[in-house]
């Protein structure tokens, strides 16, 4: 059946790929990292099992993983069966043994789940690394459900290779608008007026309902079916490292986490066993040399969403 033409302002990438496809070509291989050269700004095609062993000890500064939920899930051809809990505990300890030895002392780990895979995830984490939080981001949209509550949360749990990590404060403050406008002798307490109306830059907690999930006008949208967004990901890129330092992403999907590595100045290595999803990678990542855009993230601060603001640095 031929496909439907997309409306205008349709931007998901949502292509088939060839076998004379130009961005999967620019993957690396298993074979490509005998080399002895430190593996940088790359899309690796292969599976995560085999290739983390090829990857250099102690070169990453932080580590994302969005591993596949413990439920059934079609990856475009490659389908995910769920486990038993204890067959899933098992596989998620051997990814996380293979990937401590890569991160460097002081480095972060932040690892992605919904709240099935978060209690199986949270049992196996300690064993290898040490929880600093659990984060927990609110999705906008989801499936409402007759006999039970709408899934709208997924999370993030946070940890650490030891006790000497970065964490970057002031770059993950969200700017909120203010309704009561305190003043203390005369002067605005906490907070700013600008042409925007009143604000202030408030810390970030362990509750992020900031976020704003993908959907088919962004030009960030694909069509893998559990894609992050680039400012959650930009959240935990600014928190846990500086520019110039490495991110590694074992279960890379459409390439997210590359792509806002690539935009905030950082050095990137991401795995994905699927094909197309490295073609689409790297797609994003071609866009991401002149388009350094974040929705919600301005250069200096993030915005609560929906809120009217002008960008400035991150253009």
């Amino acid at each position: 059946m031929p496909k439907v033409n997309k409306a205008l302002r349709n931007k998901t990438i949502d292509r088939e790929i060839t076998t004379d496809d130009i961005y999967l070509a620019r993957c690396k291989s298993a074979e490509d990292l005998k080399n002895p050269a430190l593996p940088r700004d790359i899309t690796v095609h292969g599976d995560t099992e085999k290739i983390l062993p090829l990857l250099p000890e102690g070169y990453f500064d932080l580590i994302i993983a969005d591993p596949p939920y413990n439920l059934y899930k079609n990856f475009h051809g490659e389908s995910f069966s769920k486990m038993r809990d204890g067959d899933y505990l098992e596989y998620t300890r051997a990814w996380l043994s293979a990937l401590h030895p890569l991160l460097r002392e002081g480095g972060t780990i932040y690892v992605c789940c919904d709240w099935r895979s978060s209690v199986l995830i949270g049992q196996a984490l300690p064993e290898f690394f040490t929880v600093q939080n659990r984060i927990t981001w609110e999705r906008e949209k989801g499936r409402g459900a007759e006999r039970n509550f709408k899934n709208s949360h997924e999370d993030i749990w946070f940890a650490t290779k030891g006790d000497g990590y970065k964490f970057n404060l002031e770059k993950l403050k969200v700017r909120r608008k203010v309704l009561a406008t305190y003043r203390e002798n005369g002067e605005a307490k906490d907070w700013e007026l600008t042409e925007n109306g009143a604000f202030r830059d408030t810390c970030p907690s362990n509750f992020w309902d900031d976020i704003t999930v993908p959907f088919w006008s962004m030009e960030e949208n694909t069509a893998h079916p559990t894609q992050k967004p680039e400012k959650l990901i930009a959240k935990l890129i600014l928190a846990s490292t500086d520019e110039g330092d490495m991110v590694l992403d074992p279960f890379l999907g459409s390439g997210t986490t590359s792509v806002v590595a690539k935009k905030l100045g950082r050095g990137y290595v991401g795995i994905e066993k699927n094909a197309t999803y490295c073609s689409w990678a790297e797609e994003r990542l071609e866009r991401a040399e002149v388009d350094k855009r974040i929705q919600g993230f301005d250069g200096e601060r993030f915005y609560e969403r929906h809120f009217p603001f002008t960008k400035k640095k991150n253009k």
